[in-house]
Formats: C-alpha cells, sequence, structure tokens
C-alpha cells in the first residue's frame, strides 16, 4: 500500500510540481493576493513591504552556501571519502541502502540539521555507487527526510530560541527552559519515534525491480583529486599554495577561537559553528589550502538555487509579517481552539505557515505573539505550544523544496525527483508528531 501511495505523488508532483524558483514566484503571488484580501494593506503598501524585505536573507543565505560547499568540501575529502565508503558497504540490498540513508540522515539532523543535509546526501550518492538496483530518487528522499527530526533535536531553532535571554517573547511570556520543550518526554518520543519509522517507511517505499530509476552514471562519477604535486623547481609561491603548515594554522586558529568562545559563553552548536568546523576539518584533511580551494570551487556550482530563490522567501516573509497576514491565519486556528485541541492547531497552523515562512526562527517571530500569549491565556502547556509551532516547520519542510536545494545540488537531482516520497513522509510523519503529542 505504502508503495502504491508514494508511486501516486512521485507521479503527481513530476506532472504539476515546477521548478522550486517556480513555486518561489508563484507562492510570492498568492501571498500577495491573501494579504490584499485579508488585511488592511495597499497594493503599493504590499510591494514595498516585499522590496523591503527582499534582501533581508542575505546572510542566511551565505550560511547555507556555506554549509553546502564546506559540507561538500569536507566530503570530498580522502579520509572522509574512506569513512562515507565504510559505511555505505553496510547496505547489501537496495532495502538496506535506504534504510541506511533515512536512520542515518535522522539521527545526523537530530545532532546538527546542517550536518546531517550534508551527510545524508553524500551518504546517498556512496550507496547508489554500491548497491546495484537502488532507485537514487528515493535514496536522496530518504536524506531529506531525516531532516523532519530537527526541531526535535540538539540544533531546533524554535526551543533553543524560547530558552535565549532576549528572544522576541520573553517579555511576554518569559524564558522557556529546554527542560520544557526538548527534554521532555514527548519530545523524546517523537525524535526516537522518526528515527526508527523513518528507516521502515523507506524500506516500504522501495519501488518494484522494474519501477526503479537508475543513476546517471555521470552524477557519481568520482572527482579528480584535488591535490597537486610540485615540481622540483616550485617557485616559492607554488610552495606557499600548497604549504600543509598553513592548513594546520588556519585549522589551529579556529579551534582556539571555539575553546575561547565555549569558555566565555557556553557551547553552542549553531549553523556558524558547524560551518567554522567544516571549513577546518576540510582544509586540514585536504591537506594544502589550494587543494582546499579547488574542492571549494567544485563544490559551489550547486549554490545556484540558493542564491536566486532565498530573497523570493525573504520578500514573502516580510508580507506575512509586516502586514498582518501570518497573523490573521494564526489567530484564526487559535480562536477556535480549547485547551485540548490547542497543540493540534498551533501545529497545523505552523505547517500551513511554513509554506512562506520556512524558518523556525522566522517562525518563532511570526507565530509566537499569537500562539504563546493564546497558549498562556487557554492554561495550555507552554512548553508544548512551543514545540507544536516547530513540529509544524519540520513537518511541512517534506512538501515545501525550501530545504531541500543543498541536498539537491550535493546529490545533482531535481526537487520533482524526490518530492513524491517526500510527500508521503509528510502523511506518515504527522501521525508521530500529532500522536507523540497527544500520548506522552
Amino acid at each position: 500500500m505504502i508503495q502504491r501511495i508514494s508511486g501516486y505523488f512521485t507521479q503527481v508532483v513530476h506532472r504539476f510540481l515546477p521548478d522550486p524558483l517556480i513555486f518561489a514566484i508563484f507562492l510570492t503571488i498568492l501571498t500577495f493576493l491573501l494579504a490584499f484580501g485579508l488585511t488592511p494593506k495597499a497594493p503599493a503598501d504590499l510591494v514595498a513591504l516585499w522590496g523591503a524585505g527582499f534582501w533581508n536573507l542575505l546572510a542566511f543565505s551565505m550560511q547555507m552556501a556555506m554549509i553546502l560547499v564546506t559540507g561538500h568540501a569536507l566530503a570530498s575529502s580522502p579520509p572522509v571519502k574512506r569513512l562515507l565508503v565504510a559505511l555505505a558497504g553496510l547496505a547489501k540490498s537496495p532495502q538496506q541502502a535506504v534504510m541506511l540513508v533515512a536512520f542515518v540522515g535522522g539521527v545526523a539532523c537530530a545532532i546538527n540539521w546542517g550536518f546531517g543535509l550534508v551527510l545524508g546526501a553524500m551518504l546517498s550518492r556512496e550507496v547508489a555507487r554500491r548497491v546495484k538496483g537502488v532507485d537514487y530518487r528515493l535514496l536522496v528522499a530518504c536524506a531529506y527526510m531525516g531532516f523532519l527530526t530537527w526541531h526535535g533535536g540538539l540544533s531546533g531553532s524554535v526551543p533553543l530560541v524560547a530558552a535565549t535571554p532576549g528572544n522576541p517573547m520573553e517579555k511576554a511570556i518569559g524564558l522557556i527552559p529546554v527542560s520544557q520543550t526538548l527534554f521532555t518526554g514527548y519530545n523524546i518520543a517523537i525524535t526516537v519515534g522518526l528515527i526508527v519509522m523513518l528507516p521502515l517507511l523507506a524500506r516500504q517505499m522501495t519501488p518494484k525491480p522494474e519501477d526503479v530509476v537508475a543513476v546517471d552514471p555521470a552524477l557519481l562519477e568520482e572527482p579528480p583529486s584535488f591535490e597537486r604535486v610540485l615540481p622540483p623547481g616550485a617557485t616559492p609561491a607554488e610552495r606557499m599554495e600548497e604549504s600543509r603548515l598553513l592548513s594546520l594554522l588556519v585549522a589551529l586558529c579556529c579551534a582556539a577561537y571555539l575553546v575561547v568562545r565555549t569558555i566565555q559563553s557556553g557551547f553552542n552548536l549553531d549553523i556558524n559553528t558547524v560551518n567554522l568546523v567544516f571549513l577546518a576539518a576540510g582544509i586540514v584533511l585536504h591537506k594544502t589550502p589550494m587543494a582546499y580551494a579547488r574542492a571549494v570551487a567544485a563544490a559551489a556550482k550547486g549554490t545556484a538555487g540558493i542564491l536566486i530563490q532565498f530573497p523570493f522567501y525573504a520578500g514573502i516573509q516580510a508580507v506575512m509579517d509586516h502586514s498582518g497576514l501570518a497573523g490573521v491565519i494564526t489567530r484564526w486556528f487559535v480562536d477556535i481552539a480549547n485547551v485540548h485541541t490547542f497543540p493540534l492547531l498551533a501545529f497545523l497552523s505552523s505547517g500551513l505557515i511554513n509554506f512562506a515562512v520556512p524558518s523556525g526562527g522566522g517562525h518563532w517571530v511570526v507565530q509566537g505573539p499569537f500562539v504563546m500569549p493564546a497558549a498562556q491565556a487557554l492554561g495550555a502547556d507552554m512548553g508544548k505550544a512551543a514545540m507544536a509551532i516547530a513540529y509544524g516547520e519540520a513537518w511541512t519542510n517534506m512538501a515545501q523544496p525550501f530545504w531541500a536545494l543543498p541536498a539537491l545540488a550535493i546529490a545533482g537531482l531535481g526537487v520533482r525527483d524526490i518530492m513524491g516520497y517526500c510527500v508521503t513522509a509528510l502523511l506518515f510523519s504527522g501521525v508521530v508528531f500529532v500522536g507523540g503529542m497527544y500520548l506522552f
């Protein structure tokens, strides 16, 4: 049955889902129409909001581009390649292959979402090289499906921001410690449940041999070595470019900074930390600065989707936030809620708004001012209300191509190749999210 469901959604997605850039443009138009119809803003006001917010995600776009290129460059280093090969060697059949990628992706994203996206995509390539008869589309979908666990893990934006002094909701509701969000029984049950469920679901989605889409061998070609052997008469400039000492010095500076920051401010595994660790590890494992630069140049080819699409989502987010449209949608859900239905309705409203504001931190800014005071007034569990926002954002990521772009760039696929499988994961993971919130 699951195989038929995933096959059906794969056909629907291939027929009707456009390229992510076209998706972002249509979503922009829809946001304008809804804001015009449901808020008092005039068209000129909405255009002004969109234009003013269009470049608001430049820093974030650079972070996403860096997670892609530093992760890709790290994974292309000889030691990490050997590790991925060893891990990929654990799978001996197509079913084991998709289960392995789904499991590793889920665990890795629970540790850190950026690390998990990159590791899962790179592992799917290695597995595809070694397991005959595996459907490459499903492999890469399994890598992205692991993203469902990230908000319940150590890098979940909403629970971490809610516990951070100075966050936008502190004056209204106070701080919500992670003991009431990440380290609750229901969150542990949901996160573990997803990690267990995803490999089993992936196994059931494995297509029949006659329906398997084999990977294009060109996507799996080993890149040329980035190392350069210097000739005997190399110039001083060439020797500096291929100096292992300079690579070690860069890595030591990065490590020293992280140690000092941890001593001064405590441990914080955010996206900038991951990027810095990836950069330091990559430059050491590639041995020389220019070998690392060549690896980064090869990886940077996949950043085009990020660079062109993220500004559109920044504009959409600005319209949703400053026109009051996000508040209208959220209040509609909140107004029909009671203390028992509140987690479900907060979850659904977050999932809906995620199509226009695909950012965990953005959700806290957009939805927090409406959802959290309502939860307080109803006497609902404040930690669970915050996590309902987080879960909804993670849930509909399976139907929103925004976060799939880095993984797809590494894998060399398009969004239509994986979204049918991801929508199937959305259906079944919704049961885990809702069940976990109400049963634990």
